[in-house]
């Protein structure tokens, strides 16, 4: 039996609030009237998400794949680079074996929308959901987040070569 190989990766991302609305996050919209200012879409949990699947794999970061000087980028629909990132990561031989997702932010609510944020995020991962887990906290008033300034995310993969150890997504 050959052993498995399995490689972590975190990634993080922060947006200012202020940009057009709806403010998404995990592809699912969780405030119809409020936005991020960013390059896409402003999904900034896609966005943390894509660089901690692209820092496991050794593969550079979302900067270097999705330059934001890039007018391509526009509005681009930050679930669709994630999936992409998948299937770059699956070229690769590596597959997503689970995901933990924090998002930190004062007042955009995450509870309500966390089972769709999981759904969402397990359909373009290919994970069953229980390999999904979505967070959130507040910073209880400090810094940028605490100060209702912005929202950031931090993700956490766990990549395993594809079919080792039966750790590969269904």
């Amino acid at each position: 039996m050959t052993a498995c190989s399995y490689r972590i990766g975190q990634g993080f991302d922060a947006h200012r609030l202020g940009g057009d609305p709806p403010l998404r996050l995990a592809g699912v919209v969780v405030d119809p009237d409020r936005g991020l200012a960013a390059t896409s879409d402003g999904d900034l949990a896609a966005h943390a998400i894509i660089d901690s699947i692209l820092g496991a794999a050794g593969l550079g970061d979302i900067g270097t794949l999705y330059p934001s000087s890039d007018p391509q980028w526009q509005d681009a629909d930050s679930m669709a680079m994630l999936r992409s990132v998948v299937e770059l990561a699956a070229a690769h031989g590596l597959t997503v074996s689970n995901l933990d997702l924090t998002i930190v932010a004062e007042t955009v609510r995450v509870g309500p929308h966390r089972d769709a944020m999981r759904t969402r995020l397990a359909s373009v991962l290919g994970l069953d959901v229980e390999r999904v887990s979505v967070k959130a906290t507040t910073t209880d008033g400090l810094g940028f987040a605490g100060r209702n300034e912005g929202v950031s995310a931090w993700a956490a993969v766990l990549l395993a070569e594809s079919g080792c150890c039966d750790q590969s997504p269904r």
